[in-house]
């Protein structure tokens, strides 16, 4: 019988071939975290609930239920008593189905090849029973037959009205097609989808944090849901009844370029009782509930008014024909089944409408360029913000009947000719509605269209064409450079700014005020470092009160600080929507909650599932159709698969399944019914379900996560990497670190004696033999209430931010056991870091960021960008790091000259080079470019290597008179490694510094050297590894 291992999680349905694999796979994914030896205050909350639409369960008929009452079993409408798979024959079928359907997005081809194979294998085995289908069409009619999630789409059709001209446009003509389901029915199935159990707000709330201070999270968390709650509840008839804002969104895309630019405009319709973590998830919190149909005419016709009139009215109109069904719901309460198993009296309300500025303007029947919100004057949009007048659908119609049309054109900025979709729903004002829209407004918008466009233009003005594009391609260097990192993104090869997506753009920002610190001005530094910083706070999934007042400073100190790019002539003025709209975004945080789960980002990510993918399995003549087909099929074999894992009818493997002993329940079958409930009821336990309606409980979209703070586990990999020594002192030369064995025993001492203090001849007390397995990954499992961490050491609890911290970067991961400790022996897992030492007891001035650097030996070096404001450690010496045997020196103590230490192999040429280059006499002749040597320090117990002081007088390699002397010493030495030493293995170049000489300018050749000088230095140095500057 075939054997599998199905993972024992609650909620998880992997299964896996090797008991290993399930084993790896829970570590990963569901191992559990330690419980915190103390709570902490600061992740403690309290919650007020709205006192009259407080959710009561209640029976299908809307009688309210005793408290405590269990919730009836779910509707199974496929079920039947003989066939628990219907209308599927068996769970071969079902599986079989799902996986070419919905896993593989097999052809009809495809499928019809694949049964034929099925049916070649059944009579190879001697059986000759029928498969469930002979064709694909019969495998889509058992999927149509599918009840669960059944919300099929209609066609509406409709034309122009108005008065028709002799030889009329095609548009006018033209029968349009509005393709819907009933949202009715649609929200039905996505409030009873029990998947939400543990992410659903059936009540509006008010949370808290343990100072008092308001907290805003999900769309249930804010002043409009609790404002709605109010007026629905001046009806005491809706009293125990729950508040289901409906939340829609729309946005244009294009499936294919190819064949003339193809698009669809698909409406989407999400609860708004769940989460924003829920409606963010790949699931159907966010479903498609209509395609709005696309009017298409020549240039001309496009700009006639009648035209224009007639687009925007069939826009409102379909998305009123869209929600229609809703409507009877909005006033009187209706029962629906919630994702806790129970029913409950809703009342619908139109709630925040996702969409970009261009779907804005037309939504809310504005002329481009206005704010859809408020009345601002398109010439100067943030002038005088507070006492703007706020757009109202009574104002708009007051204002429409004062003045005539041309008046509200040019001074209200309003569309007379257009009457807003929520005209005809009670509570509903578009202008209130407009959600937030941190992509294309914050990521997309204000951070790439703007600020980046603006700083390379600024490049341009200030440094012409050929310099700024040096600049630009250092700037590219550094974002380059990044270091690997948790949470952030590594362009290795940089990236064409013009190219950013929105994933690119988020990526960008975490790594762009660095690249760009020291090439423009530091007005223009502060102003993107605010920026970012306020960014950061509207992203936050949950957003306190100080948080909002921080907020609100840091956008006037944007505001601000902007003009800088007016005064360097990159901008005229700077009255843009996009950018405007974040003084909207306060207000609309405390009505709406966090800005993250209402953002564009959310339907564009939708339409890869219910646009392009669909698009692509369609054979593109009258692709609409079967596309809408595809996505009903979809969301029945969806629906009626978390049926089949409810009742836990899909656990194990398929083989495994049928492999089990007739008569009896497989393993798998019994562990997935002892999770139901034996007496029929429903399979979610009730105390679990009372507990996740709690706030309390879903503290993940309501600020830091609940939870654990300290770690959990941190698990080396499996297996050692076998290439490196297992000696101590043979891995410390294998690693070039010559001081790895002395700290070692240094830790060895203090976890053997730990009340005593390391001696200084810990080398002499401490005996160490056995093996050191050296590892190249590891699995840590820990609390991070914010974002992904890396190698943070909390040096002070009770200092803010990274003032209380440390970083280090991780060199080695090894374990040995020490045999000493303990008579069987103790096993240690360990790591070699070297530490990053803040280079400033301050912020840095202008990226408000603080600095670190490496630690040095000499206790006095001062960094020297902090000797020169504004400087950048990428421009200086001692800011760049090296690779290989190298050592910072305090200084000779005869003449305290400055000198750096590399260690060198007598088995090399490199010495007796070096040391035939340093004489007086060598080093008076102006050919010679080497740096000095000073001396040679021969290293005790070791006859292969020694220390190599030298001067470390350096300078840029670009520089014209290094060009020079490198020419003259090629001409007179006959060979590179004779005029400098240039280093494979440590990746250095050595060259001699004039006195004169006081800055280092990475990057730029000067004097005007001809191109083939360039080139031939360029196929020179790409004979050896890329070089460093020592630090």
């Amino acid at each position: 019988m075939p054997e599998d291992f199905p993972c024992t999680h609650p909620g998880c349905h992997r299964t896996f071939k090797r008991r290993s694999n399930r084993t790896q796979h829970y570590n990963i994914h569901h191992r559990p975290l330690s419980p915190d030896s103390e709570p902490d205050p600061a992740h403690e909350f309290h919650v007020k609930y709205h006192p009259k639409l407080n959710a009561l369960p209640c029976d299908k008929d809307g009688y309210f239920l005793p408290m405590h009452s269990r919730p009836p079993p779910p509707a199974a409408p496929d079920a039947m008593e003989d066939n628990a798979w219907h209308p599927f024959e068996d769970r071969l079928a079902f599986d079989w189905a799902h996986y070419h359907f919905t896993e593989l997005q097999s052809s009809k081809r495809e499928i019809n090849k694949g049964l034929d194979l099925w049916l070649a294998a059944k009579l190879k085995s001697g059986d000759d029973t029928p498969l469930p289908w002979s064709s694909a069409d019969e495998m889509y009619q058992t999927i149509d037959s599918i009840q669960e999630g059944d919300a099929p789409f209609q066609t509406i059709r409709f034309k122009y009205s108005g008065s028709i001209p002799p030889n009329p446009p095609a548009w006018m003509t033209e029968t349009y097609e509005l393709c819907t389901r009933d949202s009715r029915i649609l929200l039905h199935h996505q409030l009873a989808t029990t998947d939400f159990a543990g992410t659903f707000n059936p009540k509006p709330y008010r949370q808290f944090d343990h100072t008092g201070n308001r907290v805003w999270s999900d769309l249930m968390s804010g002043d409009w849901a609790w404002d709605e709650a109010n007026v629905i509840a001046q009806d005491e008839c809706t009293h125990g009844s729950m508040l289901v804002p409906i939340i829609a969104g729309s946005d244009k895309t294009t499936v294919s370029v190819a064949t003339g630019h193809q698009e669809y405009h698909p409406l989407y319709q999400s609860p708004g009782v769940i989460t924003n973590t829920a409606r963010r998830a790949h699931g159907n919190a966010v479903l498609p509930v209509a395609f709005l149909p696309i009017p298409k005419t020549n240039k001309r016709q496009r700009k006639r008014p009648e035209y224009q009139r007639f687009v925007r009215q069939m826009y409102h109109m379909c998305i009123a024909r869209v929600f229609a069904p809703l409507q009877s719901g909005m006033t009187v309460p209706e029962v629906v089944r919630c994702p806790d198993g129970h029913y409950r009296r809703a009342v619908y309300s139109l709630g925040p409408y996702i969409a970009d500025y261009p779907e804005q303007v037309w939504l809310a029947g504005i002329v481009q360029g206005w704010c859809p919100k408020c009345e601002a004057s398109p010439d100067d949009l943030d002038g005088n913000f507070e006492e703007t007048r706020r757009r109202r659908h009574e104002r708009t119609d007051f204002i429409i009947k004062c003045f005539d049309p041309g008046t509200v054109w040019d001074k209200y900025g309003i569309r007379s000719d257009i009457v807003p979709f929520t005209h005809g729903f009670p509570r509903a004002d578009i202008h209130v509605l407009l959600s937030p829209d941190l992509l294309h407004q914050l990521i997309k918008g204000t951070f790439k269209d703007h600020l980046v466009t603006w700083v390379n233009e600024y490049l341009h003005v200030k440094y012409g064409e050929s310099r700024a594009l040096e600049i630009i391609h250092d700037i590219d260097r550094r974002i380059s450079a990044v270091p690997s990192y948790a949470g952030l993104r590594r362009f290795s090869e940089g990236r064409d700014f013009a190219q950013w997506t929105g994933d690119d753009s988020k990526a960008l920002m975490k790594v762009y005020i660095a690249a760009i610190a020291g090439h423009v001005p530091s007005t223009m530094v502060q102003c993107i470092s605010t920026f970012m910083d306020l960014c950061y706070i509207f992203r936050r999934n949950a957003i306190t009160a100080n948080a909002l007042a921080t907020a609100e400073a840091l956008l006037k100190q944007f505001h601000n600080l902007r003009h800088i790019f007016i005064t360097e002539g990159i901008r005229d003025s700077i009255s843009l929507p996009r950018q405007h709209s974040l003084l909207h975004y306060i207000r609309s945080i405390i009505l709406f909650g966090s800005p993250n789960g209402l953002c564009s980002s959310i339907t564009e990510s939708k339409h890869i599932k219910a646009v392009k993918e669909p698009w692509r399995r369609s054979s593109r003549f009258r692709a609409l159709i079967q596309m809408l087909r595809t996505i009903i099929r979809l969301e029945k074999l969806a629906a009626l698969r978390r049926r089949f894992l409810r009742e836990g009818l899909l656990s194990g493997s398929t083989a495994a399944y049928f492999g089990s002993n007739q008569g009896k329940e497989s393993e798998f079958e019994e562990k997935g019914k002892a999770s139901g409930n034996e007496d029929g009821g429903s399979d979610i336990d009730v105390d679990a379900a009372e507990k996740h309606n709690g706030v309390e409980e879903r503290l993940g979209d309501a600020g830091p996560d609940s939870g654990p703070r300290s770690l959990s586990s941190i698990t080396l990999a499996a297996a050692p990497e076998r290439r490196y020594p297992k000696d101590l002192h043979k891995l410390a030369q294998y690693i070039n670190e010559p001081d790895f064995p002395t700290e070692f025993k240094s830790f060895l001492y203090s976890m053997r004696h730990p009340n005593r203090p390391v001696p200084d001849d810990v080398e002499n007390r401490v005996n160490f033999s056995g093996k050191v397995f050296v590892f190249h990954s590891a699995m840590t499992r820990f609390y991070a209430p914010s974002d992904l961490c890396g190698p943070f050491v909390v040096e002070d609890e009770d200092r803010p931010g990274m003032e209380g911290m440390l970083i280090a970067r991780l060199h080695l991961l090894f374990s040995f056991t020490d045999y000493e400790a303990d008579e069987g022996g103790e096993l240690m897992q360990c790591v070699l870091v070297s530490w990053f030492l803040p280079a400033s007891d301050q912020r840095d001035p202008d990226t408000v960021k603080c600095k670190v650097a490496d630690a040095r030996y000499d206790p006095n070096w001062i960094p020297s960008w902090m000797k020169s404001p504004g400087k950048d450690p990428f421009d200086c010496e001692d800011g760049l790091t090296i690779r290989g045997k190298v050592l910072d020196g305090t200084g000779r103590i005869s003449d305290n000259t400055k000198a750096v230490f590399k260690i060198v192999s007598t088995s090399q040429n490199e010495l007796p080079l070096a040391m035939f280059l340093s004489p007086p006499a060598m080093k008076a002749d102006p050919r010679n470019c080497a740096v000095p040597i000073l001396d040679v320090v021969l290293i005790s117990g070791n006859d292969e290597l020694v220390l190599m002081p030298v001067t470390p007088m350096l300078r840029d390699v670009c520089d014209g008179q290094i060009l020079s002397s490198l020419l003259e010493s090629l001409r007179h030495h006959a060979g590179v490694e004779s005029a400098l030493r240039l280093r494979t293995t440590s990746g250095m170049l050595f060259t001699r510094r004039q006195p004169d000489d006081t800055d280092f300018d990475v990057g730029s050749c000067k004097d005007g050297y001809s191109p083939w000088l360039i080139s031939l230095l360029t196929v020179l140095l790409s004979l050896y590894q890329r070089y460093t500057v020592p630090t």
